[in-house]
C-alpha cells in the first residue's frame, strides 16, 4: 500500500534510503545481530529535496481549478517531509528525521544538518537526496538544468584511519556586485554532487548558489 502511494521522487528517494541501509556500515557490521537491527532503527536522517513533491501539488491545484474532488491521501502526501514519513512508517522507526529544502544549495545545506547531527552525538546518518524537474507548469521558473536524480550516503564523522571516502564542505559569502548568478544551464546541485563524489579523478567542486561559494573537497 505504500508502494502504491508513494511518486516517482519518493521512489528515488526510498530506494536510494534502502540501499544505503542495506550496506553494511562499520557501526552497524560490527555490532552484534540484535544491537545492529537497533543501531540501524535508531539512525537519524535527513531528506533533501528542493522541489519534493510539487508535481504532486499541482495536480491536487489543478484539481481545486476545476472544482474536482481532492484525494485526502494525495493532500496528505503533498507536504515536504511526506516521503520522510513513509520511510519512518515502513521501517517502524521513530529515529530523528528531518526534511530539507534549501534552493538551489540545498545538498549543502542538508550535509551541514547532517554533520550538526553528527557533533551532537550521532555515530551515523543517512543523508538522502532526490529531486526531480519542475512540473511543465513551471518551466518557465526552472533557474538550472534538473533531471530525475536520487541517492544517499551514510554518513559518518571522519576518520584519519578509516579506509571510507572523505568529503569536506565549506563556503564563504559572497559580496553584492562580486561574483556572477549561475546560469540556468548550470547542473542542479544534486546531480553535480554526485557526479563529483563518483569522479574519483576530481578532488575538488565549486558550486555558486544562493549568495555563496561552495568548495567541496575529496581527502586521500
Amino acid at each position: 500500500m505504500l508502494r502504491r502511494r508513494t511518486s516517482p521522487v519518493g521512489k528515488l528517494a526510498l530506494e536510494a534510503a534502502y540501499g544505503a541501509l542495506s550496506a553494511a556500515s562499520p557501526a552497524i557490521a560490527s555490532s552484534p545481530a540484535d544491537d545492529a537491527s537497533k543501531d540501524a532503527q535508531d539512525i537519524p536522517v535527513v531528506f533533501a529535496s528542493r522541489h519534493g513533491e510539487c508535481a504532486r501539488s499541482v495536480e491536487l491545484q489543478m484539481a481545486l481549478a476545476a472544482a474536482a474532488p481532492m484525494s485526502p491521501t494525495a493532500f496528505s502526501l503533498s507536504v515536504h517531509n511526506a516521503n520522510a514519513g513513509l520511510f519512518s512508517i515502513a521501517r517502524g522507526s521513530q529515529a530523528n528525521t528531518v526534511a530539507i529544502a534549501a534552493g538551489q544549495s540545498t545538498v549543502e545545506h542538508a550535509v551541514i544538518e547532517a554533520c550538526g547531527l553528527l557533533a551532537d552525538g550521532a555515530r551515523q546518518v543517512l543523508l538522502v537526496v532526490a529531486d526531480a524537474p519542475l512540473p511543465t507548469l513551471f518551466s518557465d521558473f526552472a533557474d538550472e538544468h534538473e533531471e530525475p536524480c536520487g541517492w544517499s550516503w551514510l554518513m559518518q564523522a571522519a576518520d584519519e584511519h578509516g579506509a571510507l571516502p572523505t568529503v569536506s564542505l565549506q563556503w564563504q559569502p559572497i559580496q553584492p556586485g562580486h561574483g556572477t548568478l549561475p546560469s540556468a544551464n548550470a547542473t542542479a546541485g544534486a546531480a553535480a554532487v554526485l557526479r563529483f563524489f563518483l569522479d574519483a579523478s576530481t578532488s575538488t567542486l565549486h558550486r555558486q548558489a544562493d549568495g555563496r561559494r561552495w568548495h567541496w573537497m575529496r581527502h586521500a
